[in-house]
């Protein structure tokens, strides 16, 4: 028996515990099938559940401005219209502008998209149900989510249009200024989780889930994330009513519907998280363990996912100065605040 194997069997050290394994590893012991399935059922979740999320935002917009919107797409209630604009997007020229870096302008809404499709990697639905389970989980999240913003960058200067590289600086700036925000209210979830791990934040909450204890970083992660997304009613860098739309201004066809696309993504990748840090994740609510995880966990996305519409619906834009003023002077402090907090009651109780 080793020293260590020694020590661990009297308690001074505890031994080390076997991270769960993915189901997919489980079924499957041949590395390319696992990996060829786990991108299937990645890309086929990247590609259905914003489609959801964007039909959903058409219909509760219409109903919560009093409208009906489009209607006869598919009959009941227009529930084809999406697969109809699909359609529209593919039919359309694609229009590249004289002045433009055709390169870059090409490849910009990819570099906005593919972000979104690497943190569904990590994303868990239940205890085994995940594609990767990394120890730096909700690290690599906020790393990867902050790399989309090159590509709005890259589209508003490929374009050579003054308007969209407005926006595409309007988006830099937002960036910068809510990234501290939403990276200290995840930071204080790892704080009282002990882990970084997104599968290991989810089960520490088993007893209760986090949005008891931090309401207020909930809040500041949910505000932050709406920025991130440049979602009303922090729509600066798009603003169609000073600077056309923005980053985008000059993009047709497939290159304007990535975008779209990499925006409802967005949303369901931070309501994921979101729901990760603050609600458990896939874990249930007391009394309900019959209903499985993945449901849970797709629960609680299209909850919050209806509330960014919900907030679309609500309230106005805010101009520049107040945006920024809003994080720096506001949100900052107040995380800062909560976190010296937790590490004080974290100490005390340790």
């Amino acid at each position: 028996m080793t020293i260590h194997a020694a020590l661990a069997l009297l308690g001074a050290i505890p031994d080390k515990i076997a991270a769960p394994e993915s189901f997919l590893n489980h079924w499957f012991s041949n590395f390319w099938i696992v990996l060829v399935l786990k991108v299937v059922v990645v890309m086929g979740f990247v590609l259905t559940a914003p489609l959801g999320v964007g039909y959903m935002e058409h219909k509760v917009l219409a109903h919560m401005q009093a409208r009906l919107g489009p209607m006869e797409a598919g009959r009941f209630h227009g529930w084809a219209q999406l697969i109809a604009d699909g359609v529209k997007f593919v039919q359309k020229e694609d229009v590249i502008p004289r002045a433009a870096d055709p390169v870059v302008f090409t490849l910009a809404p990819a570099v906005a998209l593919v972000p979104y499709i690497a943190i569904f990697v990590v994303l868990p639905f239940g205890h085994t149900i995940w594609a990767e389970n990394l120890d730096i989980g909700i690290f690599y999240v906020l790393a990867i989510g902050a790399v989309s913003v090159i590509g709005v960058l890259m589209a508003g200067w490929a374009s050579a249009n003054k308007f969209a590289l407005i926006g595409a600086l309007r988006a830099a700036a937002q960036l910068i200024a809510y990234e501290l925000p939403l990276v200290l209210a995840a930071v204080a979830v790892v704080m009282q989780a002990g882990t970084l791990s997104l599968v290991g934040i989810a089960d520490a909450q088993n007893h209760f889930w986090y949005i008891l204890t931090q309401p207020v970083m909930a809040g500041i992660f949910l505000v932050a994330s709406l920025a991130e997304l440049t979602r009303p009613p922090f729509d600066m860098p798009i603003a169609d009513s000073e600077i056309i739309f923005g980053a985008y201004t000059e993009y047709t066809g497939l290159k304007f519907a990535f975008f779209l696309l990499s925006e409802y993504g967005g949303i369901v990748v931070m309501s994921a998280v979101a729901s990760v840090l603050f609600l458990g994740g896939f874990l249930p609510l007391p009394g309900l363990s019959m209903i499985p995880g993945p449901i849970w966990m797709f629960g609680k996305i299209f909850a919050l996912s209806f509330v960014i519409v919900w907030l679309r619906a609500t309230f106005p834009r805010l101009r520049e100065d107040q945006l920024q003023r809003f994080a720096w002077i506001k949100l900052v402090p107040v995380a800062l605040i909560w976190i010296l907090g937790i590490a004080f009651v974290k100490v005390a109780t340790g």
